[in-house]
């Protein structure tokens, strides 16, 4: 008979809904099994699109601001899909029937995709390299194949590394010590993919074919959920305390406003809050009060309208304190737009203009200008082990912070970075457009005497950025979102990608129209040797360090979850975190 004690703390459950057993299941050994379908579904991803801007206008002959516009639509469709696929996720099915069916869709749509480039009746007809227009069915099939797979990603992406961050019991301190580096090493097997599909595929589309770049990730995507499946046995899931975790979100602020004629104690304690054992005996946290948003916090007034015996008993501290999280949440969200807009530019502007500059490797050889992207890759897989395995034990033996420093600093380092990534990227096309005028260049064909390798800092840097900012995003989401919506939390990270898309697709457009107006020249044209792609790079670096204000006004502002950590067998932790205070940098420790 096995101890009640080596059952997992958190009330994990196996998939036919029984306790699981800490010693067999969860951990490392089961994520091994999950991090092999992020790195096949990566690549994938990233196959497809780090050359979609290429394939728009070689192959379907889009004009630069329209082949722009439908990457960054398609791109902005995969990272925001995930908000339903979530709400699914934690309102109904679960994590792991949700991303069985998603990865199925996402399959389906590899396949239709791989068709559309390969065989004759779906795709352009070619001769000496040169194809003809696609008909509107191919255009139609096309583009349905590629909107598929931003629906299969929607239940995949959001629901994936939530469930891997689930094999880690919270109530285990050493387990939960694993779990401060999990994400790390996430995103480490979601970089080698991007890498794999930079270096690799691009390169396999632009001289062996399309059908074949696409079709290797269709196969590794296929062959990733079979190993997924294979451990089964060994996963934990997470049960569910409510049925439908968001409702908070529209019934506090409703009992708020009921409330707004009432007064709020001056002690905090008595609002309406149930007794710790009522916790400890349902397997949920308890959140303690905060002094935010304050206006919330008459949702939890006992002796208000809402205590009428007809109407609902008032809500409690933890609840309110949920929906304040997600209003806090929310702030951060905003001023991570921008820098998502400037990542968007890597699989877009910067590919074509790569495709201007001299790509040649020794005589034979000629670099695709999306391979440039695998830099990006290469500076983050060389970052993410430095990071973890010397900066964070490095400050933390100065700081006492088990992750070394707060999330919220991680993400502002990352801005930082961010801004001079593009003040160079800047700086770089002032360069190129001074040789151009120099050679007297003019036509779209032509190509500037200047080595493609004149982008690599920018792309170098903006890698390292990501190691701050796309790691500390996930884990910042998934960490402050209230316990039962974590999966609809971390979808804050995904849709902010997805914005940050379609408001670069918005940007493309309106600076093409107004500076192209009257006969005007265009600062994004289909000719990038005769327009002023600087001035548009100039720009970008304006709004991000505007934005990079707004970051650190933001996080000085926010109050990171308080929130008891207690099992059934006993006090584990009574408080995670510490009391807020303010660091040097003005950010929230």
């Amino acid at each position: 008979m096995e101890a009640k004690a080596s059952y997992t703390r958190d009330g994990t459950v196996d998939l036919q809904g029984r306790p699981v057993l800490a010693s067999k299941t969860g951990k490392w050994k089961a994520c091994a099994f999950l991090v092999g379908y992020e790195a096949f579904e990566r690549m994938a991803f990233y196959g497809i699109a780090s050359n979609l801007v290429n394939y728009l206008t070689t192959q379907l002959h889009e004009d630069t601001v329209s082949s722009v516009r439908n990457v960054n639509n398609w791109s902005g469709s995969v990272w925001m899909t995930p908000i339903l696929g979530a709400y699914i996720a934690d309102s109904y099915l679960g994590r792991f029937w949700t991303f069985t069916i998603s990865s199925l869709i996402y399959v389906m749509g590899m396949m239709l995709l791989t068709m559309a480039v390969s065989l004759k009746s779906f795709k352009p007809s070619c001769s000496n390299g040169i194809c003809n227009k696609a008909s509107s069915s191919q255009i139609a099939f096309f583009y349905i194949s590629l909107y598929i797979i931003a629906i299969g990603s929607g239940g995949t992406k959001p629901n994936i590394s939530t469930f891997g961050a689930d094999q880690f019991d919270d109530f285990d301190p050493q387990e939960k010590k694993l779990k401060a580096s999990f994400f790390n090493w996430w995103m480490f097997s979601s970089f080698l993919g991007a890498l794999v599909a930079t270096l690799g595929l691009v390169y396999i589309q632009e001289n062996l074919g399309w059908g074949l770049g696409y079709g290797i990730p269709t196969v590794g995507l296929i062959l990733s959920l079979f190993i997924f499946y294979f451990g089964t046995p060994m996963y934990r899931h997470k049960v569910s305390n409510t049925k439908s975790p968001a409702r908070d979100l529209f019934q506090i602020p409703i009992a708020a406003y009921k409330n707004r004629k009432a007064q709020l104690p001056s002690n905090p304690s008595e609002l309406h809050e149930f007794e710790p054992q009522h916790y400890i005996n349902s397997g949920k946290r308890q959140m303690y009060h905060t002094p935010i948003f304050r206006f919330l916090d008459k949702a939890a007034i006992k002796d208000g309208n809402n205590m009428d015996a007809s109407l609902r008993p008032p809500c409690t501290v933890t609840q309110v304190e949920g929906t304040k999280l997600v209003i806090g949440m929310a702030m951060i969200w905003l001023v991570t737009l921008i820098p998502s807009t400037i990542w968007a530019q890597i699989n877009t502007l910067f590919v074509k203009q790569g495709t201007t500059l001299d790509r040649s490797l020794g005589q034979q050889f000629h670099i695709p200008s999306a391979s440039l992207g695998s830099f990006v890759t290469l500076s983050m897989l060389l970052s993410v082990p430095m990071y973890d395995r010397y900066f964070v034990p490095l400050v933390r033996a100065r700081t006492k912070n088990p992750r070394g420093i707060t999330l919220l600093q991680r993400l502002g380092i990352g801005f930082v970075v961010q801004v001079i990534a593009i003040a160079i990227a800047y700086a770089v096309e002032v360069r190129r457009m001074h040789v151009i005028r120099a050679h007297h260049l003019n036509g779209p064909k032509e190509i500037v005497p200047m080595s493609i390798f004149w982008l690599l800092p920018q792309y170098v840097l903006l890698g390292i950025a990501d190691v701050f900012n796309a790691i500390g995003l996930l884990e910042f989401f998934y960490d402050q979102s209230p316990e039962d919506m974590q999966s609809l939390g971390t979808t804050f990270f995904t849709s902010g990608i997805g914005v940050g898309n379609f408001l670069n697709s918005f940007l493309v457009t309106v600076v093409d129209k107004i500076t192209g107006r009257n006969g005007g020249k265009s600062w994004i044209g289909n000719n990038l040797n005769d327009c002023h792609l600087d001035y548009y790079y100039g720009f970008l670096l304006v709004i991000s360090s505007i934005n990079l204000g707004a970051f650190l006004w933001a996080s000085c502002k926010y109050v990171y979850k308080r929130e008891s950590v207690e099992a059934k067998e006993g006090c584990v932790d009574p408080v995670e975190g510490k009391a807020i205070a303010t660091s040097p940098l003005g950010l929230q420790v």
